[in-house]
């Protein structure tokens, strides 16, 4: 299989094989009008198997989203067909509109305009929980 480098754009690497998908939905690159690969169960030497995310466009990325669903994803930023910036990303302490509270008491609900805050309350079983009704995210969030 081959799959062209980028000249301007963003690859999401060392993601968890199987966790990718995930990752496209979130940072909703089916909306993009750019080439996007996805590509799944890469072989590595770290990692056994990983995924991998290229984005042929130099967009913003929502490095919380990125944290959430894999915090060992690595982002690296390409301008020019060189790798100018490779970020680490880590567990987010907070989460703002990557979750929705699924409570239908939450403010959230009511206010719509409200952003939907997820606070790190248990990095080591990463759980998150609603800042306004402590309601706890579930993993298909």
């Amino acid at each position: 299989m081959n799959i062209d480098s980028i000249q301007n754009g963003v690859v999401i690497d060392h993601i968890t094989a199987g966790r990718g998908m995930r990752l496209y939905e979130l940072l909703h690159l089916q909306d993009l009008d750019c080439s996007v690969a996805m590509i799944r169960n890469v072989s590595s030497r770290k990692m056994g198997k990983k995924d991998i995310i290229k984005i042929d466009a130099d967009i913003p990325i929502n490095l919380d989203a990125i944290g959430y669903v894999d915090p060992n994803a690595t982002v690296n930023i390409i301008r020019d067909g060189k790798l100018v910036e490779k970020k680490v990303i880590g567990l987010p302490e907070r989460l703002t509109n990557v979750l929705f509270c699924k409570n239908p008491r939450c403010i959230t609900t009511t206010e719509q305009e409200l952003n939907h805050v997820f606070r790190l309350t248990d990095p080591a079983h990463r759980i998150y929980r609603c800042l306004y009704c402590e309601t706890k995210a579930s993993e298909q969030d």
